[in-house]
């Protein structure tokens, strides 16, 4: 663990990283170039060799204190597709809704999986989603478009195009609808028709990771955070500026190790908003004024989540750790799953659940980390967000496959 700063004074960590240190699996594979081309980096071993990379660590065995039990699973599509999609499922009401890649969007009841509608949405890609509130299933393609649908019947209700395209999830309070493109805007339509009602510009580096974070609404509040390293509150009714606070500041000679994107989702708790940047820190601001209430220099591509009076994270590691709410204190730190491209953790009863890159659903405990229970969900992986509810786990594989899995 990094040593702790002011959190009044936020400072990154050090990026002075060689190749092989900084080009993980995952990370190598989120890269794109933001100007022209966006080019996606597909493998390690084609630019650097196999002998620089440092492998994932080996799942070490444990005794298994409960199962996690399927209860059902359904197939969506061709999952995340061809590119570095990383499409999570959205709750609201009885029911889950799920997209996959080429265009197909579920509804399915969350106690049965029984699908009430299939929607295919012709020569579109999906590439940001799933939003869900208010009655309209939201997502964003690769052709710059977004799309709403009636979640009662999956009828699309309008598309609407923005400037470039959209890889997360588009949010609602039913007057607004709010996303994040990649070339770093901020945009508000209208929840009926679609036409745009704002927009917030932000200007992004040379280089940055293939994502972002969805746009959280508190109130009149709009806040997302950026490729730049900086979480911005807006208006939404107007888009105009509230607040702008920093989460790290770039630091290196070269672009890559100038790389701070601020790609988790926002964890709001609260009055607090709380963001993870990589290569710099994990920072809480006050929602009303942006004002800076806690930090820590830590490095991580993935939102936090909170429970047992901690704060959970995984870093670009994947070591998960767990601080003390609001404070520097580790309570404990679990780095059986390094380099396994773990998702952001999510906070279930007495534990915290993970995924990897090889598709094992993992449980710890929130008490001290340690493995209570595992099972493999889908052999291509899972890179999707974890959605969890009461007792339940919803797993979006790589595949295509979504799954619930309870504790028993």
């Amino acid at each position: 663990m990094k040593a702790t700063h002011s959190p009044r004074t936020p400072r990154p960590q050090d990026a002075n990283l060689c190749a092989a240190g900084f080009l993980r699996p995952l990370a190598l594979g989120a890269l794109l170039l933001s100007l022209s081309a966006c080019s996606l980096f597909d493998s390690v071993g084609g630019l650097f060799g196999d002998d620089d990379v440092e492998p994932p660590a080996e799942l070490v065995e444990f005794e298994q204190e409960l199962r996690l039990n399927r209860r059902w699973s359904v197939n969506v599509g061709d999952g995340q597709g061809d590119f570095y999609n990383t499409l999570s499922p959205a709750i609201d009401r009885e029911f889950i809704f799920a997209a996959a890649a080429d265009g197909t969007v579920l509804c399915i009841e969350r106690a049965t999986g029984d699908v009430v509608w299939r929607e295919r949405l012709d020569d579109v890609e999906i590439s940001g989603g799933v939003g869900a509130s208010s009655g309209l299933v939201l997502v964003g393609t690769r052709e710059a478009e977004v799309i709403a649908l009636d979640q009662i019947s999956g009828r699309e209700l309008w598309r609407t195009t923005v400037s470039s395209e959209v890889v997360s999830a588009p949010q609602t309070n039913g007057s607004i609808v709010v996303l994040q493109t990649v070339d770093g805007k901020l945009v508000g339509l209208d929840a009926v028709t679609g036409a745009q009602s704002w927009i917030y510009e932000t200007t992004i580096p040379a280089l940055t990771l293939r994502g972002s974070s969805k746009p959280v609404i508190a109130g009149n509040n709009v806040i997302a955070g950026f490729a730049n390293g900086m979480v911005a509150s807006v208006n939404a009714a107007n888009g105009f500026l509230q607040w702008e606070e920093r989460v790290a500041i770039p630091q290196g000679r070269y672009d890559i190790e100038r790389v701070i994107d601020v790609d988790g989702d926002l964890l709001l708790v609260g009055n607090t908003v709380y963001a993870s940047s990589y290569q710099g820190n994990l920072m809480g601001f006050d929602v009303q004024t942006g004002r800076i209430v806690w930090g820590i220099e830590a490095s991580s591509y993935h939102g936090l989540a909170q429970g047992f009076g901690n704060l959970y994270y995984t870093n670009d590691d994947s070591h998960v750790i767990a601080l003390r709410n609001n404070t520097d204190d580790v309570v404990w730190e679990n780095n059986s799953l390094r380099l396994r491209s773990v998702t952001a953790p999510r906070t279930l009863g007495n534990y915290i659940a993970v995924a990897d890159f090889e598709g094992w659903l993992h449980l710890l405990s929130q008490v001290d980390g340690h493995f209570v229970s595992r099972v493999n969900v889908d052999g291509d992986g899972v890179r999707a967000p974890l959605v969890t509810d009461n007792d339940t786990i919803y797993v979006f594989g790589n595949s295509g496959r979504l799954a619930a899995y309870s504790i028993r």
